[in-house]
């Protein structure tokens, strides 16, 4: 049996308000209109509380690092920008929001950048101008989103976002910066890692058991974020840019059980496993009884699309 996944991607507010009239108990001895004193009637019960519209809710997703991807490589002294592109994904639109430095190596950051106004579900691009270190060595700045009240507003599952460099001739901590052809990509094994742990803990919230890592499925899904990232395309289909299916990727590195789910995203982590999680199709995927093994493929271009791309496989038992 074969299953094939895809993936789908991307409040009423009642106000009320009660009015009680109070009952008037009329006396025994009629009193002269002339000299008739009636108490004002109140416009609303004071014992009775009127109900107010509950405040918006405020979260946001990082889409993409549209310029300088973790670790990319900065001449020393080096004036450069950092972009980053955002998604509204609460309701409250976002005026007099800002991008503040928080923590980490300033590089010359101001103190916050402005943030456009953006409307819920819209997107928009951020850029903070930066001074590379004149040292050679590996850098991070960390910042964070405000409200106009100057509240942290948490991105994705993360309190903060960043920007990752290396000056010089220091060593690239990942060590897997590639070319294919005129594509310049980057894979990073610590977000790997982030998404497999948290497939597992997603799992086991749910009461399932989790699942172990499997070479073939890996290489299959890595393959496949490779060739979403260099080709900026994430077919709904799950097609490759050569016409594949999952399964006959599948089977040219190997795997044989017929048994498996492909999930794409874009995103962090926590991103990802959003997404899924909205789709009565990916979620049954995630909690799967059934499957025991995994791999996760994630490949970043700064040219693609959607920047980063995430290929999950799940599939039993060979």
């Amino acid at each position: 049996m074969i299953k094939k996944i895809t993936l789908t991607l991307f409040i009423l507010l009642l106000l009320t308000s009660c009015m009680q009239s109070p009952e008037e108990t009329p006396t025994s001895t009629p009193v002269p209109p002339a000299t008739s004193t009636l108490p004002p009637t109140p416009t609303s019960d004071p014992a009775t509380p009127t109900s107010a519209a509950p405040a918006c809710k405020d979260t946001a997703v990082l889409i993409a690092d549209v310029t300088y991807p973790d670790n990319a490589h900065v001449t020393a002294g080096e004036k450069f920008t950092k972009t980053w592109k955002f998604q509204n994904t609460g309701g409250c639109p976002w005026t007099g929001y800002t991008v503040a430095f928080v923590s980490g190596d300033r590089m010359e950051a101001r103190d916050s950048v402005p943030v456009p106004e953006t409307e819920p579900k819209a997107s928009v691009e951020v850029s903070v101008d930066l001074i590379a270190p004149a040292d050679d060595g590996s850098y991070t700045a960390n910042f964070e989103l405000r409200n106009a009240q100057g509240r942290s507003i948490p991105v994705g599952t993360e309190s903060t976002f960043w920007v990752k460099i290396i000056v010089g001739e220091a060593e690239d901590p990942l060590g897997v910066r590639g070319r294919i052809g005129n594509c310049e990509y980057t894979e990073n094994p610590e977000l790997v890692q982030a998404m497999i742990d948290l497939v597992n803990k997603t799992r086991a919230e749910e009461g399932r058991k989790p699942v172990i890592v499997n070479d073939k499925l890996t290489t299959a899904a890595q393959a496949h974020s490779l060739d979403m990232a260099c080709n900026s395309t994430k077919s709904l289909l799950h097609l490759g840019s050569d016409g594949s299916y999952t399964g006959q990727r599948l089977a040219k590195v190997g795997y044989t059980n017929s048994y498996y789910f492909e999930l794409l995203g874009v995103g962090f982590p926590q991103d990802a496993m959003t997404e899924w999680r909205r789709h009565e199709i990916t979620w049954p995927a995630v909690i799967d009884t059934y499957v025991t093994q995994l791999g996760v493929g994630y490949v970043y271009s700064k040219a693609s699309r959607y920047g980063g791309y995430w290929t999950v496989i799940l599939g039993a038992t060979e």
